[in-house]
């Protein structure tokens, strides 16, 4: 089979809606889902499987057999890529923001155990990683490969991601989601029905970035409008992987309620900043919040 046959019959599991049991929300009347898809798959889980799908099958048709791409020392998503390299028969290489640390941790020593050739580069070079020259210089030392950017998002993953509103199988007026590079949002924007609000919540410090970078994603794929108000970027906690006690404490909480952990990266954001939301009444009264997790859970 190709790589684009096998992506397309790949076998995933069922994202399965998590229903919030809490009396805040039922005062407030407001009904709220947690759509699982961290559960679809061990090891390209969630939104990484969405904007990977497109990408491995372009990488065949282009005849590249091996996939680059960025990403810091806890990343999920260069995570996923050695698990798909290794899965559909890529060499994998993996651009590491920072100095090495010995022994690896899980996720990089998951990544080696599956393939990925494993590069660090300095702060300050990982910053030039879209720059065209330095894209070259990469070629020069590691061959032919198929660049995939950080996170993954480019308009392959925008047009993945962009499925996952029509596996959601219920009536709902909000999907939410957790922004890192825009990709996942701009494809939620891309494929949700007429009258359903696609809202964000950037888990990076000055997230206003993603403006810009959502509306050329959703311009290359001529699908979607984008509203800016739809954006919450007040619910970083100081950016990237940052926490503090009341994040902390909203998390131990969550998890006593719902016997289910938020991780602190993604999704406690996501949901800390919908609560809040709730206690403004930001949503009307008897509306449905589906909010997508693609994150693995602490």
């Amino acid at each position: 089979m190709t790589v684009k046959e096998r992506v397309l019959s790949f076998p995933l599991e069922s994202a399965p809606l998590l229903k919030i049991n809490d009396s805040f929300l039922e005062k407030k009347n407001i009904t709220l889902y947690i759509k699982r898809e961290d559960l679809i798959h061990p090891y390209i889980f969630g939104n990484k499987w969405y904007k990977l799908k497109y990408n491995l099958i372009e990488a065949e048709r282009t005849n590249k057999k091996t996939l680059l791409t960025f990403g810091g020392a806890y990343s999920n998503h260069i995570y996923a890529v050695a698990a798909a390299g290794k899965i559909f028969g890529f060499k994998s290489l993996g651009i590491i923001r920072g100095e090495e640390h010995l022994p690896l941790n899980s996720l990089l020593k998951f990544a080696e155990i599956n393939g990925m050739m494993i590069n660090y580069i300095s702060r300050t070079d990982y910053r030039k990683k879209s720059y065209p020259d330095f894209i070259w210089k990469l070629h020069k030392v590691f061959g032919d490969f198929y660049l995939l950017p950080e996170g993954g998002t480019n308009y392959l993953a925008v047009q993945g991601c962009a499925e996952i509103p029509a596996t959601i199988k219920i009536k709902y007026d909000y999907l939410c989601t957790a922004c890192g590079t825009g990709g996942t949002i701009a494809g939620l924007i891309s494929g949700v029905k007429p009258g359903i609000r696609v809202l964000g919540f950037p888990v990076l410090k000055g997230g206003q970035f993603l403006i810009r970078d959502i509306e050329i994603l959703l311009s290359s794929n001529n699908n979607g409008k984008f509203n800016i108000k739809d954006m919450f970027f007040d619910y970083h906690f100081g950016g990237y992987a940052r926490t503090n006690s009341e994040l902390n404490s909203f998390i131990d909480d969550f998890e006593k309620k719902n016997n289910f952990r938020p991780d602190r990266i993604y999704l406690a954001k996501t949901l800390y900043g919908i609560y809040d939301l709730i206690k403004k009444d930001y949503f009307n009264k008897n509306e449905v919040i589906v909010v997508l997790n693609s994150s693995q859970t602490e």
